[in-house]
C-alpha cells in the first residue's frame, strides 16, 4: 500500500471526497435519487391534486368566521346543563356501551376464525387465502354506520341494528389486524410443533395462540374503544343508542339538554379509554 493511499484510508475527509471513497458509497446505500425535473413534477402533481380536494371539499373559511359568532352563543344558552330525562339518557349511553361490547365480542369470534386462513405463514395457498382477505377487505371497507343503515332496514328500529352493524365492520378490520399479529409472529414454535406431528388445529391452538395472545387482546381492546365512539352516532340512523338523544336535541334546538349529552358521552368515552389502556398495559 502506498503512503497516499493510507492517508486517504486514515483520513475521513480525504476519504469522503475521494472517486468512489466513503461519499460515493453512503450515496449508494441511500438508494437512487429521483431526477430534480421529477421531483418538481411530483410536488406539483401533489400541489394541484390537494387544492382540487379543497375545491371539492368546498372548504370556506369565511363561512367558518361568520358560524363562530352562532357557535359561541349555543355555548351560552346551554347553560346549565338540563338534568332533566337524566335516567333516559343513563339508559340509552348504556345502551350505547352494550352495542359496542356485544358487537364487538361476535366480531372478535368471527375474526378468529377468519385470521387463520388469512394469515400468509399458516394458509400459503393463495385459492384459500385470498378469498378470506377480500372478504374482511370488503367488510372493513363499508363503515359501521352504514351497514346499521341496511341493517335497520332489514330487522327494523332498534339497538340490534347496531349491533349488526358494529360487529360487520368490526369483523374486516379485527380480521386484517389478527392476521398480521400472527404473520409477525416467530416460526420457531409453530415449527417446533409441527415436527410433533401436531394436527393444523392443535398447532394453532397450543402453540399459536398462546404467543399472540396479548397481541389480539390488545387489538380487541382498541377496537372496542373505538366502537363505543362509533356507536354514539348509530342513533342517527334508528339504530338504538344515546345518538338519538343527540339528534333530538340539535333539531329541536334544545342546548342545555345538548350539553348534558355531551357531557354523558365524555365521561363515557373517558372511562372505557382509561380501563382499556390499564388492560392493555397489564398485558404489555
Amino acid at each position: 500500500m502506498t503512503d497516499t493511499a493510507a492517508e486517504t484510508r486514515d483520513d475521513p475527509a480525504i476519504a469522503a471526497s475521494a472517486p468512489g471513497g466513503l461519499a460515493d458509497t453512503g450515496e449508494a446505500a441511500a438508494g437512487p435519487r429521483l431526477p430534480r425535473a421529477r421531483q418538481a413534477t411530483l410536488a406539483l402533481v401533489l400541489v394541484v391534486g390537494f387544492a382540487l380536494c379543497v375545491r371539492l371539499a368546498q372548504v370556506d373559511p369565511r363561512a367558518l368566521l361568520e358560524g363562530l359568532p352562532e357557535m359561541a352563543g349555543w355555548v351560552g344558552r346551554s347553560w346549565p346543563p338540563s338534568t332533566q330525562g337524566l335516567d333516559l339518557l343513563a339508559l340509552r349511553a348504556a345502551e350505547t356501551v352494550a352495542i359496542a361490547v356485544v358487537g364487538t365480542t361476535l366480531a372478535t369470534v368471527a375474526a378468529l376464525v377468519a385470521c387463520v386462513p388469512a394469515a400468509r405463514n399458516l394458509t400459503p395457498a393463495r385459492l384459500l387465502r385470498v378469498p378470506v382477505r377480500w372478504l374482511l377487505n370488503a367488510c372493513r371497507g363499508i363503515d359501521s354506520f352504514v351497514f346499521a343503515l341496511l341493517f335497520v332496514a332489514a330487522v327494523g328500529l332498534g339497538p340490534f341494528a347496531g349491533v349488526l352493524g358494529v360487529a360487520f365492520h368490526t369483523f374486516g378490520s379485527m380480521g386484517k389486524l389478527f392476521a398480521e399479529t400472527i404473520e409477525g409472529m416467530p416460526r420457531g414454535p409453530l415449527e417446533a410443533a409441527e415436527l410433533t406431528g401436531a394436527g393444523r388445529v392443535r398447532v394453532v391452538t397450543w402453540a399459536l395462540l398462546p404467543d399472540a395472545a396479548p397481541g389480539l387482546v390488545s387489538v380487541a381492546l382498541y377496537m372496542l374503544e373505538f366502537n363505543i365512539r362509533a356507536s354514539v352516532v348509530l342513533g342517527v340512523v334508528g339504530a338504538g343508542g344515546i345518538g338519538q338523544q343527540l339528534k333530538n336535541a340539535v333539531d329541536l334546538l334544545h342546548f342545555p339538554r345538548l350539553l348534558t349529552i355531551i357531557v354523558i358521552i365524555l365521561a363515557m368515552v373517558t372511562a372505557v379509554d382509561q380501563l382499556s389502556a390499564r388492560l392493555r398495559a397489564r398485558l404489555a
